[in-house]
This record gives structure tokens, C-alpha cells and sequence, in this order.
């Protein structure tokens, strides 16, 4: 029997992960998918909020104000790409002004910092935005940070730390032990274990409702449709700028991200289907047309992409974090801020875990993980130094985003690699760039080929099935 089992390894159930691999246990984490973080926490507006939005008081309030304070000292041990470049709330009328004033007060009684700026102030730290403004309400802890890396970083350092993986393991049955513990049963296999985590996200509550029928959850998927525009200008916008905020959520926003890129979002629909991950010219429009209100000069000859991310919204509206039942922690609902709010939630399983097990620290856990090589921020003499060192540094797989093989056989062979197509585009961004992977994408194919020791039409995009190549020839298919 496994001390701990967490279902889920998105961002939440990674840094639970890594935060219960500090305490001697038998860890075990199971995952539906094939690569950890690759639903809510994969496809977000990759932003690290301040914490004067939420209600204080609330569990969305605490939990996102220390969270965002965990986060530097987090992405300084895991060489997690994060800046905390500052929010602007933009107020262009007198109804938005007295929201901001509102959101003001909340961040003050949140213990955010929060500063109000006037419309020449706000224009002369971003001159591109809207002559419109009156008001801004500028909140300088909120940050941008790389959604993929996140949840690989959590989980690799769980996994060094002595935390077990397994991917493509769907739960399907739940049920209480006699005398204490659980047995879960998955596609693949039946475990048991003292302690369960759900933290499935968009199933978060399908996985409650197993075992505790008498207080069942439901959650209903929010989508948000995105626009990714190219690295065009690093002067463009230098602080995620949001919209006022409404009942469906923060609003639309215009961002950099810690790649150089930008990104405009999202709308916010609920949706029936939690794998409903399409996007329309319809809503997109509307995206643009708010975003083109905050910043009129938005360059749309530089979109690159459009996607679209669910969020796991459960009917109340709130974070669920509870012990429900003996041993039975439930992370259920965690919207936005979520991701910000991953360490400081990592923090509460610790606290209900102990109900049931006894916690004693590991003399020799290791916080840190080894550094990331990234090419594209090195100066000439360091590149050329470390090609001199490996070759293969020098071999440039992406011409868009300046990624060496070096870089994607690295990402491939540490704890929690990459095996799939999208799990090296995630991790070290080949196909992220202008061509979408036109170019990289035939060489990535014959790396992960030859270093997983598979042929290549073996080799997949994503999910169980996900071919590129096929042995087939078209002849033959006709016959």
C-alpha cells in the first residue's frame, strides 16, 4: 500500500507532488494524460496574479496572495522562466473607474501592493495603449511565468525526490477501505493507498463523486479563446494589461509572455464538453475588439496561432479545498488563480495529509533541479563556449525560436521527459515560432526516434494514437 496517491499531475497535483516528496512517503501520481500539465495548466493566460481581485477572505484571496509570494523563491530553485513585470487595470470610463476604486480597496485589504495612476502616468510607462484611459490601477507583483515548464519542473523535482509517475492511467473506480485507506482502480491497474489527492481538475469532481455520493461536485468547463502573436517588438506593452473585471472572470487581457511573444484573452463561455477545445472567428473577434480596446495598435499581421483552455469552475464558484472524507483530500474548482495559487495549495495538502500520516522530513530532499540550457538567451562568447563543450549545442533544430538539439535531447532524457512531438515543443519550443513546426518539426520526429529507440512512424504528436507518419503507402489504401 502507497502511503499517498495523487490523481492529476497538472500544475496543482505536480506541486503537491514535489511540496509531500520533502516528507519520507511512498508517493504515487496518475495521470490520464500522456505528459503532466498538459490540460488547464497547459493552455492558460500564463499570468501570476497580485491578489487584489478576490473577495478577502476568501480562499481564492489567501491562496493567491501566498501564493504569488511562494513563487519567486519556487522559480528560483527549479530555473522556472517567470518575471514579475507588473499588471495595469485599465479604466476607460466613470462606471470602470468606481470598479477600479473597489478593486482598489480589495487589494489593500488583500495585502497587495496597489498604486493609482493617473491617465498621463499610466501612458508614460505604456504609450501604445488607449488615449481613452482615465485610470489605472497598477499592481507591481504580478508576473508572467512559462506555463509548460511549470508543472515539468514541479514533477521532475518530485520525481529526483523519490515521487512515482505514471502517465496514461485514467482513474475508474474509487472506493473506501475497510479499517482506512483507499483502493483506486485505473485502465491499467488497482493501487492502494492511505491518503488520496484529487486534484483531476476538469474531473475533479467525476473523481469525488466515486467515493463520497452525499457531497457531490459539478464542474462546468469555461472556455477561453486566445490569440499568440510573434516576438515583433519587446517594447510593445511591458505589463500584462487586464480589462476591468467581470463576473466571468478577470477579462480580457494583452500580455507579453516570457518568450517575447504576446498574447490576447481570453473570452469566457461555458462550455458542455470538457475536451470542447475548439475556437470561432466570431468569438475571436470579439476578443480582438476588446483587446483593441485597451491597446488600439494591436498588429494582427503577427498573429501566429490561436487556441483555446478550459477552466474547471465548479458550481459554487469557489476553490474546494477539504479534507471531505478520512484521508480524502479534494482540490476541486481551482480556476484562475490557480496556477499562481499552486505552492500556496501544495502547503494545505501537507497540513490535511498529516491528519493520517506521519510526517517526518527527508534529511537529503533536494529543492533544486538542474539548471535549463536555453540557447537563446546566452551572449555569443557563452554560446560559442558551450558548443565548443557539445557540438550538438551548435545544431540549430528550430530557426524560429533558435533551438539546438542539444536542447531537445536534454529535455528528452531528464526525469519527466519529453516523449512525444508536443512534450519537446512544451518544454523547449521548437514549433512554437512563425512556422508552427513546418520546419523542425521531421527533425524532432528522428530525435525522439533514434534516442526512445522506436521507429519514427512510432513516434507521436500527443495522446495515445496521435501518428504523424504512417508506413501505409497510398496505393495500398486504395486497394
Amino acid at each position: 500500500m502507497h502511503d499517498l496517491i495523487i490523481i492529476g499531475a497538472g500544475a496543482i497535483g505536480s506541486a503537491a507532488a514535489r511540496e509531500l516528496a520533502r516528507y519520507q512517503l511512498d508517493i504515487l501520481v496518475l495521470e490520464k494524460e500522456s505528459d503532466v500539465g498538459q490540460v488547464t495548466s497547459s493552455a492558460n493566460s500564463a499570468i501570476i496574479h497580485s491578489g487584489y481581485d478576490p473577495i478577502p477572505g476568501s480562499e481564492k484571496a489567501v491562496m493567491n496572495v501566498l501564493g504569488n509570494k511562494l513563487y519567486d523563491q519556487m522559480c528560483e530553485e527549479l530555473d522556472i522562466d517567470m518575471r514579475k513585470i507588473g499588471s495595469l487595470t485599465i479604466a476607460t470610463n466613470d462606471e470602470e473607474v468606481e470598479i477600479l476604486r473597489e478593486l482598489e480597496e480589495r487589494g489593500r485589504k488583500n495585502g497587495v501592493p496597489v498604486e493609482m495612476l493617473d491617465h498621463d502616468q499610466t501612458l508614460a510607462i505604456e504609450p501604445n495603449l488607449t488615449p481613452e484611459v482615465k485610470l489605472a490601477l497598477l499592481a507591481p507583483t504580478a508576473g508572467i511565468v512559462n506555463p509548460f515548464e511549470l508543472s515539468v519542473a514541479l514533477m521532475e523535482n518530485a520525481m529526483e525526490n523519490g515521487v512515482q509517475l505514471r502517465l496514461n492511467e485514467g482513474v475508474t473506480g474509487l472506493r473506501a477501505l475497510d479499517g482506512g485507506g483507499y483502493e483506486v482502480t485505473t485502465n491499467r491497474g488497482v493501487y492502494q493507498a492511505r491518503v488520496v489527492v484529487n486534484a483531476a481538475g476538469l474531473h475533479s469532481d467525476e473523481i469525488n463523486n466515486l467515493v463520497n455520493p452525499d457531497t457531490k461536485f459539478e464542474i462546468r468547463p469555461r472556455k477561453g479563446e486566445y490569440f499568440v502573436l510573434d516576438h515583433f517588438d519587446p517594447n510593445f506593452i511591458r505589463h500584462t494589461i487586464f480589462t476591468v473585471p467581470s463576473s466571468k472572470g478577470k477579462g480580457i487581457l494583452v500580455s507579453p509572455t516570457t518568450h517575447g511573444n504576446y498574447i490576447l484573452g481570453p473570452s469566457a463561455e461555458f462550455v458542455e464538453r470538457k475536451d470542447d477545445y475548439s475556437t470561432s472567428a466570431e468569438t475571436l473577434a470579439q476578443v480582438l475588439a476588446t483587446a483593441r480596446k485597451l491597446v488600439p495598435t494591436i498588429p494582427m499581421n503577427q498573429v501566429i496561432r490561436e487556441f483555446s483552455g478550459l477552466r474547471a469552475v465548479e458550481k459554487s464558484g469557489h476553490f474546494i479545498i477539504e479534507e471531505s472524507l478520512p484521508g480524502f483530500v479534494n482540490l476541486v474548482g481551482i480556476q484562475s488563480p490557480g496556477l499562481t495559487s499552486c505552492p500556496a495549495i501544495a502547503l494545505e495538502v501537507v497540513k490535511m495529509a498529516s491528519n493520517t500520516l506521519k510526517m517526518e522530513k527527508k534529511p537529503d530532499f533536494n529543492p533544486r533541479r538542474r539548471p535549463v540550457v536555453r540557447l537563446n538567451r546566452m551572449t555569443p562568447e557563452e554560446r560559442e563556449e558551450l558548443v565548443r563543450k557539445d557540438p550538438k549545442f551548435g545544431n540549430i533544430i528550430c530557426r524560429c525560436e533558435k533551438i539546438s538539439e542539444g536542447e531537445v535531447l536534454d529535455c528528452i532524457h531528464r526525469k519527466c521527459g519529453a516523449t512525444t512531438i508536443r512534450g519537446v515543443k512544451r518544454r523547449v519550443r521548437p514549433g512554437m515560432g512563425k512556422c508552427q513546426g513546418g520546419f523542425c518539426q521531421p527533425r524532432i520526429i528522428r530525435i525522439l526516434s533514434r534516442e526512445l529507440g522506436i521507429p519514427e512512424e512510432d513516434v507521436r504528436m500527443n495522446e495515445s494514437g496521435s501518428w504523424i507518419l504512417s508506413t501505409e503507402r497510398p496505393c495500398e489504401r486504395d486497394q
